[in-house]
């Protein structure tokens, strides 16, 4: 199997693993079962909102109920699900409830993986029972060499005697490089199907256990950790296995795979007043005044604006209206106006906005 390079600098040997086919399309549901785990790596990206703590999310959007995460699947029109958190066998009823849940709803094709750091033979049956197509191990670092020497090793032949596809999920740690060829060596041996190797990131709760290990990031606006790339490519590059050995970069999560997932989002959601950006984004003009009601006949009446091109919004207190419109009359209304960018997320997060004056020249 010869290496192959793919987007924004991903490689592959041998085949993708049917859990990452969907999440370049912006296909798969992120299903985030619960903060909680007990593997405390130093690596952990997880915010603070999340880590540690028995929370559920689909996606970017707090879980209150069964419907919100059906609701989230069918806005991206999801063809499967990733299951992680945390670690999602802490709370295995709940993850096993998700499973049922999202084949009942969505049928037997669609395809759900989830990512564990416990290797337990018992929970593997019952998750392999309520229908999960893939489950992807997360051992410690401290393993990866003499793998074949721990307890984990033993739960791993009998994990591979269950009908499900078993692979492995690691950071690419930029000083381990002899320790994942290792691992990679170990397991290939043993029928596991694939291996992902994902780029180390910084991010807000990680960044000084990385920094006191000696990584540093990448120079520029990324904030990937250098070298983790270059020891995946050549691990990916050197090493002629029977499993497929993944690498995906951050830079594909970021800029492909999520993009297409709020694309996806935003052609499911967006109003007739909104446009949709090449990265998923939503432009949309935004007006405040002291009578909204007022000005919403103002702008039926004076300007011609149809009732498809507005809504007033009495939670943010202001009038939403389409941007191409607000650019051609803000400068005669007296208020002030934006044009803002905001993600198609359920929280409508705000990305940019720029302020139009009342003379019509954007500032």
């Amino acid at each position: 199997m010869n290496m192959n390079m793919l987007e924004r600098g991903s490689a592959l040997r041998g085949e993708l693993p049917e859990g990452c086919k969907l999440c370049g399309p912006g296909r798969k549901m992120v299903l985030f079962v619960t903060g909680l785990c007990d593997s405390n790596c130093f690596y952990c990206p997880l915010s603070e909102h999340k880590k540690n703590l028995d929370v559920v999310y689909a996606d970017e959007m707090p879980v209150n109920s069964d419907e919100d995460i059906l609701e989230e699947a069918r806005l991206i029109g999801a063809g499967g699900t990733g299951i992680t958190g945390g670690d999602p066998l802490k709370k295995p009823e709940r993850t096993i409830h998700y499973i049922t849940l999202l084949k009942e709803n969505f049928g037997k094709g669609h395809h759900i993986h989830l990512y564990t750091a416990t290797f337990n033979p018992d929970h593997v049956r019952r998750l392999a029972d309520a229908g999960l197509d893939e489950i992807r191990f997360h051992p410690p670092p401290e393993t990866w060499k003499g793998f074949e020497k721990t307890p984990l090793n033993e739960k791993l032949k009998e994990i591979l005697e269950i009908p499900i596809d078993v692979g492995f999920e690691i950071p690419a740690l930029p000083d381990m490089k002899s320790e994942i060829r290792a691992l990679i060596g170990h397991i290939d041996g043993m029928g596991v199907k694939f291996i992902n190797l994902n780029e180390l990131e910084f991010s807000d709760t990680n960044y000084r256990a990385l920094l006191e290990r000696g990584y540093h990031m990448r120079e520029g606006l990324s904030s990937t950790a250098e070298g983790s790339a270059e020891i995946a490519v050549n691990i990916v590059k050197e090493m002629e296995t029977d499993m497929s050995i993944h690498f995906c970069s951050a830079s594909f999560k970021d800029g492909v795979q999520l993009r297409n997932r709020l694309r996806n989002r935003a052609e499911n959601i967006a109003k007739p007043y909104e446009l949709i950006t090449d990265d998923g984004t939503l432009l949309k003009g935004i007006i405040y005044c002291d009578e909204p009601d007022g000005l919403i006949n103002r702008l039926k009446n004076e300007f011609d604006v149809p009732d498809e091109l507005l809504f007033r919004d009495p939670e943010r207190s202001r009038i939403e209206i389409a941007p191409w419109v607000i650019e051609e009359i803000h400068g005669e209304l007296g208020c002030d106006s934006y044009i803002v960018e905001e993600y198609p997320t359920w929280d409508r997060l705000e990305v940019e906005r720029m302020p139009l004056d009342y003379g019509g020249d954007e500032k």
